[in-house]
């Protein structure tokens, strides 16, 4: 059967928005995963809620609030070094970058054990854990220390390898939304997202997207240029946005090595308008005819979906449960 799932985020509560507090944040959990429940859901994620910062909510936390808490960064830079951040390519989604890195990187106060276990005993279904790939969060510091790419994503790699090793949920998943932009960096975001996965007890699993900040794509590129990187991820299966993308883009699936499953983005994130379970279905089936439906282990919205209001989310999710049950033949729960 093929399993519905989540890519990690969904749009903060408004009461989390005006206190965010421990007790807040659990009772926000808990209205996300019991939504997730209540669509069909089969693997339910915590929203990514417990990133919340009300000073960074441009990002949701993806970016900083993985790097702030560690040792060797500084986050406040001085006026001639966000000049100088500012002259890289590729930032202009960003006012200024979360840190600069002024020593050897470690953990420091990040405690990612700590953030699942608040969500670990919330939900008896099946649960993933998401973090944003150490390639990723290397691209937007500042360097002031290694002064070298693959030196500090490695570092980086390093901390989270040793963070998920405690952490037991049914799915790991690393998210990676800046290579699908640079493919010339393939094979160091795929050795970096296989360091930070040895430990893992559970599934593995690599989210890839071409970005959303406030709605809109920030990476071009193609899946066609990062097959050779898709390939060489050691994972159990992938999370591949598709929903929105050219149809050109799935003539790649069948080059992805059969050793990994699919899963395929059957919701557009970027959009308001809520898919019918007739859509759902036909975007279902377009894959399967090119790859087959055994290859399908996961349908999902492309990327999350935080920056959508919270009535569409959740009416996006009921349409992919009930697309994939029309799919599958069974009938809508």
């Amino acid at each position: 059967m093929i399993q519905t799932t989540v890519v990690g985020s969904y749009p903060v509560p408004m009461w989390l928005k005006v206190i965010s507090n421990r007790e807040s944040l659990r009772d926000a959990m808990l209205a996300v995963i019991k939504t997730q429940e209540l669509a069909g859901i089969d693997l339910v994620a915590d929203g990514e809620l417990y990133r919340w910062d009300v000073n960074h909510a441009e990002t949701n936390g993806m970016i900083d609030y993985f790097l702030r808490p560690l040792s060797g960064i500084r986050n406040e830079l001085t006026r001639a070094e966000l000049k100088q951040w500012r002259q890289q390519a590729g930032m202009g989604f960003r006012a200024k970058p979360p840190a600069i890195v002024i020593d050897q990187i470690e953990s420091g106060a990040l405690d990612l054990q700590a953030d699942y276990a608040l969500y670990r005993e919330l939900s008896t279904l099946p649960k993933k854990f998401t973090v944003t790939s150490p390639y990723m969060l290397a691209k937007t510091l500042f360097d002031d220390f290694y002064r070298d790419l693959d030196t500090l994503v490695m570092a980086l790699a390093d901390v989270l390898k040793e963070q998920l090793e405690e952490i037991d949920a049914d799915v790991i998943q690393v998210d990676e939304a800046n290579v699908t932009g640079n493919p010339q960096d393939g094979a160091l975001a795929a050795r970096a997202i296989n360091r930070v996965l040895e430990g893992v007890q559970g599934t593995k699993a690599v989210h890839l997207c071409f970005g959303n900040y406030g709605g809109q794509r920030i990476q071009q590129g193609t899946y066609q240029q990062i097959v050779e990187f898709l390939n060489s991820l050691e994972v159990d299966h992938l999370v591949l946005e598709l929903a929105r993308r050219p149809s050109d883009d799935l003539a790649i699936l069948p080059e992805i090595n059969d050793r990994i499953g699919l899963g395929i983005g059957v919701i557009d994130i970027k959009d308001n308008v809520v898919e019918s379970k007739e859509v759902v279905a036909e975007r279902i089936e377009v894959v399967a005819d090119r790859v087959g439906e055994e290859r399908i282990q996961y349908i999902h919205p492309d990327c999350g979906f935080w920056m959508l209001p919270r009535s569409v989310s959740d009416a996006k999710m009921r349409a992919m449960v009930e697309g994939r049950d029309l799919f599958q033949g069974r009938p809508s729960r």
